[in-house]
């Protein structure tokens, strides 16, 4: 079978759209997610916060509310954090994410713990945390691996 000179011409066409497509569906997802970036967002940790004071401090029913930083700070690094990652928008369409959540002994107020991360992604990530604490809690993951989980899917997937 001979292809006619106008077959081939459709198959570009048709190649060419779909690489527009992927190319347009791949910017559209990456601007969903912010991955953490390691040299501005390495993460720190709450030196309150360890294996041994899990049962007085993380696996306290409310104990994050005792340490979170209020608003106008979290808004401010915000601000400052968007321009830095190169984004734009509304405050209110990111978080001011703790790359080591507070569920999981990270700073509170630490610059190199926090960064801009767009919604809807942030709430995704919070059920994720909270996953991960209860498996501390309970026993099935130590401190440091959560964290260390925690760290790779920020920095991997935002």
């Amino acid at each position: 079978m001979r292809l006619s000179l106008v077959h081939v011409a459709l198959a570009l066409a048709a190649a060419a759209a779909l690489l527009v497509c992927v190319s347009s569906c791949s910017q559209r997802r990456s601007a969903d997610a912010v991955r953490a970036d390691w040299a501005r967002t390495p993460g720190a940790l709450n030196p309150a916060v360890t294996q041994a004071t899990i049962g007085e401090t993380i696996c306290v029913r409310g104990w994050t509310r005792t340490i979170r930083p209020p608003t106008s700070y979290t808004n401010e690094l915000k601000a400052r954090q968007l321009h830095e990652y190169g984004l734009s928008g509304p405050l209110a369409g990111f978080q001011e994410d703790h790359l080591i959540s507070l569920e999981l002994g990270g700073h509170p107020t630490d610059p190199r713990n926090l960064w801009p991360e767009p919604y809807p992604r942030a709430r995704d990530v919070d059920q994720i945390e909270n996953e991960l604490r209860e498996q501390v809690c309970n026993g099935e993951l130590t401190l440091a691996e959560a964290q260390r989980r925690e760290s790779e899917l920020k920095h991997r997937d935002g």
